[in-house]
């Protein structure tokens, strides 16, 4: 009651804090009859003048108000648009690093070239990321004339570029690009050899756009970079074996989820079998030596019991193919991931393809979270405000719209079932079409889409089906579904970063239409018709209400529902929004089959008949609030798993740019070789014991093998009664001096190169060992949770200890290898190409690969010439071949396509799979 009177004498807190940023907004607009007055060579050079004062001991913040005010000017120079008052603020928002939810049609693009502008005047970059490479192209390409003017570079960071292309565009002042990309090269950049072939530059500001696309959605799923691994087939067949002896007393299953776990008996029955097949360290199968085992035989007991042949999947040509347990198709080509894959050709007697090892990987939150400042804009982020700040420390400002809205948001309208819902759904369309006011139609998934575009093609309504895949035709499609009379129906993801525009897209239609016409008398006349045109249908569109927005069924998030609506009424524009539910939409069944709600829907409801009501509207907010919760606790937990890997991974990523940035190692192995020599000796002479009880013949193996020396040991210990500190001091002196003799023969360049060499590999060798160890790990340390123990405190004690232990082998391999080996080169050691690897963005839980989930990397806009905003570019959700060529020939020949990547028709398969299939 308090609070409510408070806010409504002083406003929330948020309307406090955007109000508290026009004081500089007066600053800001105090520059503008200046700057107006200048020459464009002027204005341009305001930005040595900032980068001048930056050096003086200025801040950013000093700087702010004339800068914002430099770059406004510009753009009405270079655009002919003004920034708002609201933009300013939002341009603040970024710069302080927090998040500025603004509503649709509001210009964030524009608002963004303000921070990156003042951010970007220090020179350590600015990175604007973006969900898809078509976005990321188009920004760049027209920020680039803004910022461009007053003198900075930019880059883009896009699929299919090389090395030197790629640090080149790290180099600018300003790098556009997408997450992936973004994250992917970072992963790159650590499994290099040499500080000059790494492409990106230290981190130090990133903008994050549709940041809760970016840092909520994609967010559950990390990018990995994968490779080869050790043929493993005779393990996968000798577990297989075992795992079938085991009868169902044996094991317990849950043919729901798939998941299945031994009993008591079946372990120890395990444990035996296993043993004696020489597989088990010690006699415990969950001892922390056996955690591989462990995840094989896991996998192989769900291949066996759980995956059925001809349900799960099928055997064709020698080969396991998977059937989508949704379409009943085979889907050639994908594979199921962490060795179940290969635990099913076990099974099945077949070729056991090899599988793809982690060779690195991170998540969006770990990638974002190195930023020293990091911010974000959309139109949709204050229902997560609270997982932003937990995770990224960002908080959430709504910033006000230029002109007040208008859309008006009818009640929802609840019906029995999907086909009364889309009837109605139909009617009010071909409604709405027949006065000619534009209907936009968001939908959750291709299938509804579909089911959709029969009802209208029934009812007679020509319409637009987009499915979010094709992101350039898309934008063109999207951006003129406010023409009048327009019906464009679209999944949450299509077009997403493009206005929708009443009578349509000047700029849009200029580029479809006059292409390839030439600057004269003929282009402008075109020009001056599109305009007009244009015009005309915006006046009738008004007069026929605006945009109409309809959702087919309410999201998992609310974000995702004030996405769509907020399609509707910019920048003042009239327009409407309703939601149509039914008791068979994905969320309603949340409330169960027996629950009063469904009841009283069923009873209460004839066919065809619909209720609004703002009960169940309520009803339906608190069941998307509850899911909301639920996915964040699952984002939280691949946080929480990957926090343990993070800690590890700055450790060898900063080990790594140590000894790239050395000129010698020197130091670093001969720290390596004493701790050798400590091991080996606290080994096999602990300290306090009698040397009657210690390991003699086995620590003068040892050091034969490890250091490459003979030691006196006997001699030592009888003559001269050692203590073991004594003897680990003669043992390092020795090997020292044996170093110092081998080293001494040759060019010392050449060995600071080799040891320099020796450390990477071996560093990335055992680091990708441990990357394997942890997610096998992860796999099957839930079952921890039977014992009354917390997985996660389970996880980080069993990686830490796994790191210790690699840690201590790394140390031991490369004395091994440094002291015992003979050098044989007369030059110096080549350092070895990066191999084409294979990336993807896999879900940790359940190996699904979420790569081309509304990522715009399948496709090269270069290949498919102007769509001329039609939907006849798209065909089955596949564009027409270009070039005329047909199914059995190669379109994409002769570009830079990698066989690993998505190929660029769309199809969702790798291109080796597809258009590159080898004949």
């Amino acid at each position: 009651m308090l609070g409510a009177l408070v806010k409504s004498i002083f406003g929330s807190s948020n309307e406090r804090y955007v109000k508290s940023l026009d004081k500089i907004v007066g600053q800001i607009n105090a520059f503008e009859p200046v700057l107006e007055a200048m020459s464009d060579e002027e204005l341009a050079a305001q930005t040595p003048k900032f980068r001048e004062m930056l050096a003086n001991g200025s801040t950013l913040d000093d700087l702010l108000p004339e800068a914002f005010a430099t770059v406004r000017e510009t753009s009405k120079r270079v655009f002919g648009m003004r920034h708002f008052d609201v933009q300013l603020i939002g341009g603040m928002v970024l710069h302080r690093g927090e998040i500025a939810e603004m509503r649709t049609g509001e210009g964030k693009t524009l608002v963004a070239t303000t921070a990156t502008y003042l951010n970007a005047l220090e020179g350590k970059g600015v990175h604007v990321v973006t969900v898809n490479d078509y976005l990321a192209r188009r920004d760049a390409e027209q920020m680039e004339k803004l910022h461009g003017f007053l003198g900075l570079t930019v880059g883009v960071i896009v699929p299919n570029l090389n090395e030197w292309e790629r640090r080149e565009a790290y180099a600018a002042d300003i790098t556009y690009g997408t997450n992936n990309e973004f994250g992917f090269d970072y992963l790159r950049d650590n499994m290099k050899h040499e500080r000059s072939q790494m492409v990106q530059r230290p981190f130090n500001f990133a903008i994050v756009d549709e940041v809760d696309s970016i840092l909520i959605d994609e967010a559950r799923t990390p990018l990995i970079i994968s490779g080869p691994t050790d043929d493993k087939s005779e393990l996968y067949v000798q577990v297989d074996a075992i795992v079938k002896q085991l009868v169902p007393e044996d094991y317990e299953a849950d043919e729901k989820t798939k998941n299945i776990s031994l009993t008591e008996d079946g372990v120890e029955k395990a444990e035996r079998m296993l043993e004696a097949a020489g597989l088990l360290e010690g006699s415990n199968l969950y001892d922390v030596e056996n955690t591989q085992v462990v995840h094989h035989l896991d996998q192989a007991l769900k291949a066996v019991v759980m995956f059925k042949r001809d349900t799960d999947y099928i055997v064709k040509d020698d080969k396991v193919v998977i059937i989508d347990e949704f379409t009943g198709r085979m889907m050639d080509g994908r594979r199921w991931s962490n060795g179940l894959h290969q635990a099913v050709e076990a099974k099945e007697g077949v070729r056991i393809e090899p599988e793809n090892q982690t060779l690195a990987s991170i998540t969006f939150q770990n990638y974002f979270r190195m930023y020293p400042k990091l911010s974000g804009m959309t139109g949709t982020a204050a229902t997560e405000a609270g997982e932003f700040y937990d995770i990224y420390k960002m908080n959430v400002v709504t910033i006000p719209t230029n002109v007040p809205v208008q859309r008006i948001d009818e009640e929802d309208e609840f019906y029995k079932n999907t086909l009364d819902k889309f009837a109605a759904i139909a009617k009010l369309i071909r409604e709405k079409n027949e006065k000619g006011q534009p209907v936009l139609v968001g939908t959750v998934s291709i299938e509804k889409s579909e089911l959709l575009s029969d009802f209208l093609n029934k009812e007679g309504v020509k319409h637009s089906v987009l499915n979010a895949r094709f992101h350039e035709m898309e934008a063109h499609i999207v951006a003129q579904a406010g023409s009048l009379g327009a019906v464009t129906i679209a999944t949450n993801m299509a077009g997403r970063g493009t206005d929708i525009q009443l009578g349509g897209n000047i700029e849009f239609r200029v580029e479809d239409e006059l292409r390839d016409m030439a600057e004269g008398p003929e282009r402008d006349a075109a020009l001056a018709k599109i305009k007009a045109e244009v015009a005309e249908q915006k006046r009738l569109v008004l007069e026929a209400g605006g945009l109409c927005v309809i959702g087919t069924e309410r999201h998992e998030s609310r974000r995702i529902d004030n996405q769509l609506r907020g399609r509707s009424g910019r920048q003042g524009d009239p327009g409407m929004s309703k939601f149509y539910l039914c008791l068979e939409d994905d969320l309603l069944r949340i409330f169960g089959p027996d629950t009063l709600f469904s009841k009283m829907m069923n009873n209460n409801l004839a066919d065809g008949e619909a209720i609004g009501s703002k009960w169940l509207s309520k009803a339906i907010e608190t069941a998307q609030k509850k899911v909301e919760a639920r996915n964040y606790e699952v984002r939280k937990q691949v946080v929480e798993y990957d926090d343990v890997m993070n800690d590890q991974r700055k450790v060898i990523y900063e080990q790594r740019a140590d000894i790239m940035d050395a000129e010698t190692v020197d130091d670093v192995v001969l720290d390596m070789r004493h701790d050798t020599v400590n091991a080996i000796v606290a080994d096999a002479c602990p300290q306090g014991s009698y040397p009657e009880h210690w390991k003699v013949d086995e620590l003068k193996e040892r050091a034969k093998d490890v250091l490459g020396i003979d030691i006196p040991l006997d001699a030592w210990i009888e003559e001269d009664g050692l203590e073991p500190d004594e003897i680990e001091e003669r043992i390092s002196a020795m090997a020292d001096a044996h170093m110092n003799e081998k080293m001494a023969k040759d060019d010392p360049a050449i060995w600071r190169q080799i040891e320099k060499s020796i450390l990477l590999d071996r560093l990335d060798h055992y680091w990708k060992e441990h990357l394997a160890t942890l997610d096998a790990l992860r796999q099957v340390v839930f079952l921890r949770a039977y014992a009354q123990k917390t997985p996660i405190n389970e996880y980080k004690q069993e990686a830490f200890s796994l790191f210790e232990r690699m840690l201590d082998t790394i140390r031991e391999d490369v004395t091994r290898i440094i002291s015992v080996s003979e050098l044989r080169m007369p030059e110096p050691v080549q350092l070895p190409e990066l191999p084409d690897f294979l990336t993807g963005h896999i879900d940790p839980f359940t190996g699904l690969d979420n790569s081309n989930d509304g990522d715009g990397s399948a496709l090269n806009p270069e290949l498919f010439g102007s769509f001329a905003g039609s939907p006849q570019g798209v065909t089955d959700g596949v564009p027409a071949a270009a070039d005329g060529a047909g199914p059995d020939g190669d379109p994409f020949a002769g570009l830079e396509i990698s066989r690993n990547a998505p190929c660029p028709c769309g199809s969702g398969n790798k291109y080796k799979h597809c258009h590159g299939a080898l004949v």
